[in-house]
């Protein structure tokens, strides 16, 4: 999906209504990284959109430092935008992680949320999830948020019922609109949470748990391996 200046403006709508619960789940992420480091931490954020997640995890956080990835240049242009009031030491790069140049240093935590959906290639897909480990120093935090489940599946049929019924009630768009935009998400990729535990560890993390879960979408947290 290209994130152009008319779709990056109309994300800041569609998240929260396609996942009804996301700036609860930023909170349980801020929650998570707030407990686990350090008043002087620097944070690797993968897919950093138009800032939202920054905001959120620099709250009462001015020491921590913010490298963010976006391949979006009209994404990454708001996110500088917004951020210009925190005192927090940032740098962005318009790149995914597997192109961006950066820097030697280990990081102290890393988030990717909701990225991985939008690969489809299961090689590529490995490739992102151990390059983030790559950078993360032994027994750093790691988030990953993504769309997930089996399509055609009992269970996922039904969340999709459930995530077209709220758009029908909730907006004011038709039948045909929402059916368009249904046609859009299915073509995303979907992994069972199965195939992300075994994702998440072939990369190099540990102790993966899920901590998040809304109709499409599910959320975990997990460590860099300690060696």
């Amino acid at each position: 999906m290209e994130f152009n200046n008319t779709l990056a403006n109309e994300y800041e709508k569609g998240i929260r209504r396609t996942l009804p619960s996301y700036d609860a789940m930023l909170r349980l992420i801020q929650t998570f990284y707030h407990s686990r480091l350090s008043e002087n931490a620097n944070m690797l954020v993968v897919g950093a959109g138009s800032g939202n997640e920054i905001i959120q995890f620099a709250e009462g956080r001015p020491h921590w430092s913010f490298t963010g990835l976006d391949p979006s240049e009209s994404m990454l242009t708001i996110a500088k935008e917004r951020l210009l009031t925190l005192p927090n030491d940032m740098s962005f790069h318009q790149a995914t992680i597997l192109d961006a140049s950066l820097p030697s240093t280990q990081y102290d935590a890393a988030s990717c949320v909701l990225v991985l959906h939008f690969i489809h290639d299961y090689k590529e897909k490995l490739e992102t999830i151990t390059e983030i480990a790559r950078h993360l120093k032994p027994g750093a935090p790691f988030v990953l948020v993504s769309k997930y489940g089996q399509l055609g599946s009992l269970e996922t049929e039904l969340q999709f019922d459930l995530w077209r019924s709220y758009w029908l009630q909730h907006t004011r768009l038709s039948l045909s609109d929402v059916a368009e935009m249904e046609k859009s998400i299915r073509s995303l990729s979907f992994m069972s949470e199965e195939e992300i535990l075994i994702l998440l560890q072939s990369a190099g993390f540990t102790k993966p748990s899920r901590f998040f879960a809304t109709t499409l979408f599910g959320g975990w947290v997990c460590f860099k391996e300690e060696r």
